[in-house]
């Protein structure tokens, strides 16, 4: 029995050893799970809200609150206690967001709160895998439409060539020349489902290729991905079993609310050719949002006219919106695809032409601007004076 929960269950992967605990912290949150790998430990929670049946969206919140007594620390300077979410945090949090959103049930409106509180650090272990790891245990337990469990690991290359999961910072440091961050889930046919790569070099990686360290070029990036397939199984089990040996809390009725039904997507599809014209026909970036929104103006005049008779005019011009938004993912998917060409005209490896200009402004110490395209950056630089230097 761990020191932080009634039930506990761990899996080693590679001399690496996660473990979950649960049953004792935060009963009264749908589910709690505390997760631990070495001497970093994450307590998370999952709770359900009521339905916000007005949102257009899945009011999802994944939090990550960092803590100064985690790492043995009391806040300093002019404010003693804990400031706004650091840059880590707000990172962690999306990297558990990615995965963990699309995996919830279609048309889901009630409120989902997943927090991740650091409860301890020793700086050792990175805390944003094992928090991926605990949102997903957390959520199967607080009994909510989800379709888990979702597993995540870091999987970095060593200067040998090899991959290693879950590295600690000093390898990171030293001899980590890639990484990426992993999640995916089992799906029905048993196969491993990739959700989410999130993947860098790193700070390192130049100096260490100098030295004779391999390049991560796009066939090993690959085969690491079909062998890190074999690390999320393992995690999905553990997760599995955690919550096996727990009691659910009962699912509740939880309400679906679909964007736009087959009906409505059968009357704006008819405006599909019209919509593929609007794409491909040449034209500045202006013109072409001209021409679709022609076709949208269209196409809600449509449905509203002639769609569904049991849904009210301004339900099927919000459901007319929402399937119009749908098709054009569909066509511009498949554009690219079937033809691979952009809807810009671009091959899937063309650049937007680059351009930059220094020194546009004369007063301030640096200036310039990049361009991408259409996308512009002004850059400004100001030196503080010498008065202001350390004392």
């Amino acid at each position: 029995m761990g020191k932080l929960g009634t039930v506990e269950h761990q899996v080693t992967i590679a001399d690496r050893t996660l473990r979950f605990e649960a049953g004792k912290l935060a009963q009264q949150a749908g589910g709690s799970v505390v997760a631990s790998m070495g001497d970093t430990t994450v307590l998370t929670t999952t709770t359900a809200g009521p339905v916000k049946e007005h949102l257009g969206f899945f009011p999802l919140t994944v939090d990550v609150e960092e803590r100064m007594y985690a790492a043995g620390k009391i806040p300093g300077g002019f404010f003693k206690r804990e400031g706004r979410p650091s840059e880590n945090a707000i990172l962690t949090a999306r990297l558990i967001d990615r995965p963990m959103r699309p995996t919830f049930a279609e048309g889901l409106r009630n409120e989902i709160q997943i927090v991740n509180t650091i409860l301890q650090t020793g700086q050792v272990d990175p805390y944003d895998v094992v928090a991926i790891n605990a949102s997903s245990v957390a959520t199967m337990l607080a009994g909510v439409p989800f379709d888990g469990p979702v597993a995540g690991v870091r999987y970095a290359m060593r200067t040998d060539g090899t991959w290693v999961p879950f590295p600690t910072f000093e390898q990171l440091d030293t001899e980590i020349v890639f990484q990426m961050v992993v999640a995916g889930r089992v799906d029905d046919q048993g196969d491993v489902a990739i959700l989410m790569i999130e993947a860098d070099a790193t700070e390192n990686a130049w100096q260490l290729i100098q030295d004779g360290a391999p390049q991560p070029t796009e066939e090993r990036i690959g085969e690491a991905i079909e062998a890190v397939k074999g690390v999320l199984r393992q995690l999905c089990e553990a997760q599995q079993a955690i919550v096996a040996k727990l009691e659910r809390r009962e699912a509740a009725d939880y309400p679906r609310f679909v964007d736009y039904s087959d009906a409505v997507f059968s009357h704006v599809e008819r405006f599909a050719d019209r919509l593929r014209e609007a794409y491909t026909t040449p034209g500045t970036k202006q013109e072409k949002n001209e021409r679709i929104a022609a076709v949208r103006a269209d196409v809600i005049e449509d449905v509203r006219a002639g769609g569904p008779a049991h849904l009210a005019e301004d339900d099927r011009a919000t459901q007319a919106r929402q399937a119009f938004r749908a098709l054009e993912k569909r066509i511009v998917r498949k554009l690219l695809t079937e033809t691979g060409v952009r809807v810009d005209g671009r091959g899937p490896k063309d650049l937007r032409p680059v351009t930059t200009e220094v020194n546009v402004l004369d007063k301030v110490h640096g200036s310039s601007i990049f361009q991408r395209g259409e996308t512009q950056v002004v850059n400004v630089l100001a030196l503080g004076p010498l008065r202001e230097s350390q004392r």
